[in-house]
């Protein structure tokens, strides 16, 4: 036990950033003259914006400061709302290889009751590489078995996961089983057999619905009869919003089999149902679009599932599914080694910008759109008054790779910019500009 606890301690130590989290505002500030990515509307040029308590509170201009007002002048500065990771696994994981580093993940296949923040990392080292990047809020996730736990809104920024919680739950995350019948004369398992085991894998997740509504049903008989003794199920109480349709469930599935039995499972339980992952998405567009059935595309930075397809497919999935109608955001590729590339969320709404998604679909696939189905966009997600005062400031547009953000606001709260990377580019710089110097 002590030599765990140490491992721990040491853990911490190595895996901490130094950032201090931002402080309440405690007076109203106006940017100046900016250039408001409004995402809801137009982009306003030479506008002001006043926010105050954490929130905006109005966008016109010429904006007369009252005398307690901090004014900061931000002409030719693009204004954006805070990215959002709409799934990943950041602060649920450090280093992939270093077992002290992971918590996503539950022993046994059904693990409803998990709840991802209380297991969030505020102090994470990849957390302020993250936001240096203008994303400032992540949906973190478990992963493991087949019902692994529900997600968290975070922000990325305070002392505590509670701190940084914004809603939780978000959804319940469901990894669909492989549809895949494997062939060929090394295959040891009939295909019949192989059938089977994926009904009975779907069948599993059908018993579950089933239990939570009998399990609700013997709770609501139990409060009219108060002399009976109800045993509390933790999994199957902790199901009742979803199967409800109170909250959604975000089901992971990719290949098109996977996709069409997923929609038809939420279908048949009357479930609100979020596809994750999605990489065939676009091959079941029209079913989509029919059942109302949002998805989180991942993969758009990635080479395509199939050898015969072309190599842009991915790049252009987006764009084909707003063609399509389909209700969609954009998500980076989660799970190890990525965990660290959380990062380059923009880079990939810019590729599908480049393949034929207008320039503010890009923006909006990462922020409002991400918000609405997530179910915040009450809050975040665009610049309007009476939303929370979450954005960052950037020399040039958000989705060019040479943009640079300069300030950043979660809240109201102004966040520290630096991280591990900057302060190692810092100090590079400085050895050989002294090294020059002693050559000379």
């Amino acid at each position: 036990m002590k030599r765990l606890l140490q491992i721990l301690l040491l853990t911490t130590i190595i895996f901490a950033n130094d950032q201090i989290p931002g402080s309440i505002q405690k007076h109203p500030i106006l940017l100046k003259g900016g250039i408001l990515h409004t995402i809801s509307g137009d982009v306003l040029r030479g506008y002001d914006l006043l926010f105050a308590n954490g929130k905006i509170i109005r966008i016109d201009e010429e904006i007369i400061p009252s005398p307690e007002t901090e004014v900061i002048d931000i002409y030719n500065t693009h204004v954006t709302p805070g990215f959002i990771v709409p799934v990943s696994q950041l602060g649920l994981v450090e280093i992939g290889q270093v077992k002290q580093s992971r918590d996503f993940a539950e022993i046994g296949k059904f693990n409803p009751n998990v709840r991802a923040n209380v297991s969030y990392n505020p102090d994470s080292e990849i957390i302020p590489v993250t936001r240096s990047n203008g994303i400032l809020l992540a949906n973190v996730a478990p992963s493991s078995g087949r019902i692994s736990g529900q997600s968290s809104l975070m922000m990325l920024d305070g002392w505590t996961w509670k701190d940084a919680t914004m809603l939780h739950p978000t959804a319940l995350h469901i990894n669909w089983p492989n549809m895949r019948i494997r062939t060929g004369k090394k295959v040891k398992e009939k295909e019949k057999v192989q059938k089977e085991k994926i009904q009975k894998e779907i069948q599993a997740l059908d018993d579950w619905v089933r239990n939570v509504k009998a399990y609700e049903q013997r709770i609501s008989v139990h409060l009219l009869k108060s002399d009976e003794k109800q045993i509390p199920d933790i999994r199957l109480a902790s199901m009742i919003p979803f199967i409800n349709g109170e909250k959604p469930i975000f089901i992971r599935a990719n290949e098109i089999r996977q996709i069409k039995s997923a929609i038809r499972w939420g279908n048949k339980h009357h479930l609100d149902i979020v596809i994750v992952g999605g990489r065939d998405a676009w091959r079941a567009s029209e079913l989509l679009v029919k059942f109302d059935v949002p998805v989180i595309l991942q993969n758009v930075l990635s080479t395509p599932m199939r050898r015969f397809e072309p190599i842009h497919l991915p790049y252009e999935m987006p764009k084909i599914l707003s063609d399509a109608g389909v209700q969609f955001c954009i998500a980076p590729k989660t799970g190890y080694p990525h965990n660290g590339n959380i990062r380059n969320l923009p880079y990939e709404a810019a590729m599908a910008v480049r393949h034929g998604l207008p320039k503010e679909e890009g923006l909006r696939a990462i922020t409002l759109s991400a918000a609405e189905i997530l179910g915040v966009a009450d809050k975040i997600g665009s610049l309007e008054p009476g939303k929370d005062a979450t954005f960052f400031l950037s020399n040039r547009n958000p989705l060019e790779i040479t943009s640079s953000v300069s300030k950043a606001f979660i809240q109201g709260r102004e966040i520290d910019l630096g991280d591990r990377q900057k302060s190692l580019y810092e100090k590079y710089k400085e050895k050989y500009r002294q090294l020059g110097k002693l050559e000379q």
